[in-house]
């Protein structure tokens, strides 16, 4: 059990870790810190923390836990404000979604402490972000990426698997490298997509006609369009390399299919489509693993 976790922006990630870590029985007190007052007090309110900190250096003061659950573009920020009271065996842990740009953030940062942090990326999320929508099931079920550096203590990597796996996760490790080039195939891209294909469609001149008619389908298609536009433009601007190399995977692929209809080759459409479908239809979530 841990004495103290400090919880450095209190959304739905980290309300969620907090809520989970109080129900697993892994901590007996929660310090929680966000730029908005109002969201800590409503944290406090509902019982997702225990003390509202007026600072993130106040949320790491005493903690032998820290969660930094800010945007990605406000990591290496948030690192310097509090990487004086990182220390020797506090475990410290991002939930960002993305891993290269966190890790040269700290080694720019945390010194002769970049022992202590556990870079971790949590496959979980909602529709709707914000403390009201945090969830102590947030993570049971789901994967959680951890990508330790070299100079990252074993014993904090090991302790960092234990948390996860006691809020129900399965945790897996991979370089920071692998994890960006693996979730701007599996999950960056296809954001992109639907950002670019929803707008594809509105803003034609019948395009409300045509949404009006959209059924489960589009809007299973279209679901993630609707996620927060500030994460998403830090993700994709934090692992633009990777988004772009697998935009250019995508446009040859959809060149290939488009060639077909042009040319009015129905048998090597049908026979791409077949075989598209079976690979799909074998396809199973969480597996094979990613590449550690």
């Amino acid at each position: 059990m841990f004495n103290q976790l400090g919880v450095i922006g209190c959304g739905l990630m980290g309300g969620s870790f907090a809520l989970a870590m109080k129900k697993a029985g892994l901590v007996k007190r929660v310090i929680g810190y966000s730029k908005s007052p109002s969201t800590t007090e409503t944290a406090k309110r509902l019982g997702v923390i225990d003390v509202a900190a007026e600072s993130a250096l106040l949320a790491v003061s005493g903690s032998d836990i820290v969660l930094l659950a800010v945007p990605v573009a406000a990591t290496e920020a948030t690192l310097k404000a509090v990487k004086h009271l990182v220390s020797q065996g506090v475990l410290f842990m991002d939930v960002g979604s993305t891993k290269c740009d966190v890790v040269d953030a700290a080694r720019r940062t945390l010194g002769n402490r970049l022992d202590s942090f556990v870079p971790a990326h949590p496959i979980a999320g909602k529709e709707s972000g914000g403390i009201q929508h945090a969830d102590a099931t947030l993570y049971q079920g789901r994967q959680v990426i951890l990508t330790p550096l070299p100079q990252t203590d074993p014993v904090l990597v090991q302790r960092a698997t234990d948390v996860w796996s006691a809020l129900g996760s399965q945790v897996l490790k991979m370089t920071p490298e692998n994890h960006d080039a693996a979730f701007a195939a599996v999950s960056h891209l296809p954001h992109l997509l639907a950002f670019a294909f929803f707008e594809a469609v509105a803003r034609q001149p019948a395009g409300r006609d045509y949404l009006s008619l959209g059924g489960p389908g589009f809007r299973d298609f279209t679901r993630i369009a609707g996620s927060d536009p500030a994460v998403w433009r830090d993700i994709l601007i934090a692992n633009k390399a990777e988004v772009l190399a697998q935009s250019q995977r995508f446009r040859a692929a959809l060149d290939e299919l488009e060639a077909a209809i042009s040319s009015g080759d129905a048998a090597a459409l049908e026979a791409r489509i077949r075989a598209i479908s079976q690979a799909r239809s074998h396809w199973h979530m969480g597996a094979p693993r990613p590449r550690r």
